[in-house]
C-alpha cells in the first residue's frame, strides 16, 4: 500500500504520465494548488494534480487504484466544506480543462470539467441561447450539474441535470467512457443529480435554450420593511406563478466592499429578485403587488439573458464563507414572521444573506428522462450565508445560520439538496425516495466497489 509518506518516492512515475502538474506538500505553489473556492476550507490532500487532459485523469485514476489511494475530483471547490479525510487522497483539480464547444443548430453545448458558467454563458448568448446556469458566474458547470443544478430558469426548464445529453468520464477501472441514455444508462442516471461518487467526469454535454432577453431585475426596500415585503411576496404564492416566472425573496446585509455597487454597499435591505421569460407587460402585471409597496430601487426591465449571471450579486472571486440551508414546504404568515425575527431587524444576525427560492413548476413534474434528481417535493429552498474571515466569524455564522434553520423546522420538507449542503452528513438524507438512494448505492457498487472516488456527499457502496 502506498502511503502519503512514501508518495514522493513514486512521484516521478506519475509525473512522467502527466501533461498537467503534480503538486506535493512542501512544493512551491502547494497552498494555492490545494485551495478551494471557499477560502475558509482548509483542504489537506495527499497530493494535488492539476489535470489538463483526459489522459491525465486516466493516469491519476490508475495510479490511485494501483497504490490504494483515493481520488477526489474538484473543479472550483464551491461545495468543498463537506469533503473531509483527504490524507490518503489525490485531489484531482480540473480547472485547466476549460474547452467549450457549441453546435448552434442542435443547441448542444460540450463543456470540459473545468469550465465555468460565466464562460459558457459568454459563448452561448452570442447565438441567442442560454444554459441553465446557477446564480454565480464562476461556479463550475460539472459539479453544479452533477448535484442537480438549480437555475433562475428551472421552474420552466427543470434542473440543469435534466438537460444533460451525454457525459464523458473515467471510471474506477481506468476506462474512458461516454455515457448517455442508450449507453450505460444506469451510470448516466446516477450522475444526473447523484453527485460525484461514481466516476471522474471529464466533459458534459447539455441542451441550451432559446433565451435572448428576459424581464428581470431587483426590487429593493429598506430592511425595516422585511416583514411587510416578504409577506406580500409569500401571498403571491411564487411557487404557483407561471412556470416562466421566478421571484425570490432575500434579507441582505451587504458588506462595504468596493466591488459592490454603491447603491447597495454597506446597507441592510430586503430584496426581491425577479426573472420572467416573457414580455414586459405580462411580467409587470405579475409584479404589481410588490411594486405597489414602493421599492426604493427598481431595476426590473427587459435585459439580455447574460445579465442573469450578475443579478444575485454573488462574490466575483473566492471568499471565505459559511452557510446552512433547509428545504421547506408551503409557507404561512407565521413562517415569514419567524424568518424575519431570526434574520431581520433586531435579530443581531451576522448573516450576509438569507434567501427563499421558490420551486414548483417543472421542478415538481417527474419525467421519464430525469436522472437521480429531477424534481423536489419541497416548495422552497432557504439558504443562509455569511462571511468567515476569522475562526470567530465562522463560528458565529455557523451558529446563527443553524438557529435560523432550526427556527424554520416546523416548515421543513423531508428531503435535501446537495448543492446547498455545505456540512457533512448522511447522503441518504438528501433523497426522500429510499428507492432512489438504494439504486444509487447499487450503481456505486457496480462501478466503484472499492470506493476509489471520494465526493463531498458520498454515496456508499451497497456491497
Amino acid at each position: 500500500m502506498l502511503t502519503v509518506q512514501t508518495l514522493e518516492a513514486h512521484a516521478q512515475a506519475l509525473r512522467a504520465r502527466l501533461t498537467g502538474e503534480l503538486v506535493l506538500p512542501g512544493d512551491p505553489g502547494w497552498d494555492e494548488a490545494r485551495q478551494a473556492w471557499n477560502l475558509a476550507v482548509d483542504q489537506q490532500p495527499g497530493a494535488v494534480v492539476l489535470a489538463e487532459t483526459t489522459g491525465d485523469v486516466v493516469a491519476v485514476v490508475e495510479f490511485a487504484r494501483d497504490n490504494d489511494m483515493r481520488v477526489a475530483v474538484q473543479g472550483t471547490g464551491h461545495n468543498a466544506s463537506p469533503l473531509t479525510l483527504l490524507a490518503d487522497t489525490i485531489l484531482l483539480k480540473t480547472q485547466r480543462m476549460r474547452a467549450i464547444d457549441l453546435d448552434p443548430v442542435t443547441r448542444i453545448v460540450r463543456a470540459e470539467a473545468g469550465a465555468l458558467w460565466g464562460e459558457v454563458t459568454a459563448a452561448v448568448t452570442q447565438h441567442g441561447l442560454f444554459g441553465l446556469a446557477g446564480s454565480s458566474h464562476d461556479v463550475g458547470v460539472v459539479g453544479y450539474t452533477l448535484g442537480g443544478g438549480l437555475s433562475f430558469l428551472s421552474r420552466n426548464h427543470g434542473l440543469a441535470a435534466s438537460s444533460v445529453t451525454a457525459i464523458e468520464l473515467v471510471t474506477a477501472d481506468g476506462q474512458f467512457r461516454r455515457v448517455d441514455a442508450e449507453n450505460e444508462p444506469d451510470l448516466f442516471w446516477a450522475l444526473r443529480g447523484g453527485g460525484g461518487s461514481f466516476a471522474a467526469v471529464t466533459a458534459i454535454e447539455f441542451r441550451a435554450y432559446e433565451v435572448a432577453e428576459v424581464y428581470a431585475g431587483m426590487l429593493v426596500y429598506p430592511w425595516e420593511r422585511a416583514g411587510e415585503v416578504l409577506e406580500t411576496w409569500r401571498a403571491m404564492d411564487p411557487t404557483r406563478l407561471p412556470d416562466e416566472t421566478t421571484v425570490l425573496g432575500r434579507i441582505l446585509q451587504v458588506p462595504p466592499l468596493p466591488d459592490i455597487p454603491e447603491a447597495f454597499r454597506g446597507r441592510r435591505l430586503v430584496v426581491i429578485e425577479a426573472v420572467h421569460l416573457g414580455d414586459e407587460q405580462s411580467g409587470a402585471e405579475l409584479l404589481e403587488p410588490l411594486r405597489a409597496l414602493g421599492p426604493e430601487i427598481d431595476t426590473v426591465a427587459m435585459s439580455p439573458a447574460a445579465s442573469l449571471q450578475m443579478l444575485h450579486m454573488d462574490p466575483p472571486q473566492p471568499v471565505p464563507g459559511a452557510s446552512d440551508y433547509a428545504m421547506l414546504g408551503d409557507l404561512t404568515p407565521d413562517a415569514i414572521d419567524t424568518l424575519v425575527a431570526h434574520a431581520g431587524p433586531g435579530s443581531d444576525s451576522p448573516l450576509l444573506s438569507v434567501e427563499l427560492r421558490p420551486l414548483g413548476g417543472a421542478l415538481e413534474r417527474p419525467e421519464a428522462h430525469h436522472g437521480a434528481r429531477g424534481t423536489f417535493d419541497a416548495r422552497y429552498v432557504m439558504f443562509a450565508v455569511g462571511m468567515a474571515i476569522t475562526p470567530e466569524m465562522k463560528a458565529a455564522v455557523e451558529a446563527h445560520s443553524g438557529r435560523v434553520v432550526e427556527a424554520m423546522d416546523a416548515y421543513r420538507a423531508d428531503e435535501g439538496y446537495s448543492n446547498f449542503a455545505e456540512r457533512s452528513g448522511d447522503a441518504a438524507e438528501l433523497f426522500a425516495d429510499e428507492d432512489v438512494y438504494g439504486r444509487l448505492r447499487a450503481i456505486k457498487a457496480g462501478y466503484d466497489p472499492e470506493d476509489l472516488f471520494r465526493a463531498n456527499h458520498p454515496i456508499p457502496s451497497a456491497r
